[in-house]
């Protein structure tokens, strides 16, 4: 039986696995997940009668195979569009009509970590969370396969084809410490370690209370101001109960990286200080429950070198993600897992 290794349960993993067990049913996938989440930076955590999406904000329309895999291949209920538009503020807080470019802004009543959660639905696929892989070996076997090792010391595999997900980053430092003896090995670190990341710290901030505005989402233009977007969870049909707000707050890559590692409260405080002054409303400033998250590895700025990354899959090694397709945003993700899928196929 053919066995497929995916490290990291991103979107780009889970549509690669679902790709896998349409097109080849009798392979055996298995996916390691360093955390206890799906689908990346798409995710949803719930408090009480609240739904949110703290990383990714929603799924844009733009790739016709992503589009019609949640329209119509998979289950649509509970696919909700966000029709309120999107304005723009600059550094100086004013708020000004913005142009709202993207057709639809999807997310599912229970969050955007449903498209993980139903790609995996429709296949076989063994995931093991909270298991943080540390070593991929090559192995020196007629068939040159690969290995993994876990941070508990437990090696998997053997595998056919090994599909690494993670951030351009951690997918670096797999390579760079990877048992693998292969002029190819350094050129991928020196092509992957080329791609930057922007920082995201994101603080979400409730109030008992709805407020009587015009858009979902704001966008700093002029790229001056601490904060880089807001947008309003209320917004999402079945996020937020009626007449309350939540906002998402995300900081830019700037302040993100200097208070990174700063107080949670004290920059929840900051940032819901913002959102007071961007929105014009006082009462912005003293949220009754809040939650944050670090993005370190948030969004990359481009692209790959795609040279070193098509020549590693002549040796069964796929590497995957927005950082592959060149756009931080989660139906990039979706379209390189879909197309390294179906090239994982066509390589077996």
């Amino acid at each position: 039986m053919t066995s497929i290794g995916i490290v990291g349960a991103g979107a780009g993993g889970v549509a690669a696995a679902f790709v896998v067990a349409d097109a080849a049913p009798d392979a055996d996938v298995t996916i390691f997940e360093k955390s206890g989440g799906l689908c990346g930076r798409a995710a949803t955590r719930r408090h009480e009668d609240l739904t949110y999406d703290y990383g990714a904000n929603y799924l844009k329309s733009d790739d016709e195979r992503v589009v019609e895999l949640v329209t119509e291949t998979l289950d649509s209920d509970g696919l909700v569009d966000v029709t309120e538009p999107i304005y723009a503020f600059e550094a100086d807080d004013e708020v000004s009509p913005g142009r709202d470019a993207d057709d639809h802004k999807w997310s599912y009543r229970q969050g955007l970590t449903q498209i993980a959660k139903r790609l995996l639905a429709r296949t076989d696929a063994t995931v093991h969370r909270w298991t943080r892989i540390e070593t991929i070996r090559r192995l020196d076997d007629a068939e040159a396969r690969w290995e993994l090792d876990d941070a508990d010391g437990e090696t998997w595999g053997p595998f056919d084809a090994l599909l690494v997900n993670p951030p351009a980053p951690q997918t670096v430092d797999l390579l760079r410490d990877a048992e693998w003896d292969a002029p190819l090995r350094e050129t991928l670190v020196d092509a992957i370690g080329d791609v930057e990341y922007r920082t995201v710290w994101t603080a979400v901030l409730h109030y008992p209370f709805g407020i009587d505005v015009p858009y979902y989402g704001l966008v700093n233009t002029d790229k001056e101001h601490p904060v880089g977007w807001i947008s309003r969870e209320e917004c999402k049909p079945g996020h937020v109960p009626a007449g309350e707000t939540l906002l998402v707050v995300q900081a830019n890559h700037e302040w993100s990286v200097a208070h990174y590692d700063d107080d949670p409260a004290a920059n929840v405080a900051a940032l819901a200080d913002h959102a007071a002054a961007i929105m014009g409303d006082e009462r912005l400033a003293d949220p009754d429950w809040t939650d944050h998250q670090g993005w370190r590895y948030a969004q990359p700025e481009a692209g790959v070198d795609r040279g070193p990354i098509d020549s590693a899959r002549e040796e069964g090694l796929y590497l995957l993600g927005d950082w592959v397709a060149g756009e931080g945003r989660l139906h990039a993700a979706l379209a390189n897992g879909l197309d390294v899928g179906e090239r994982v196929v066509y390589g077996l």
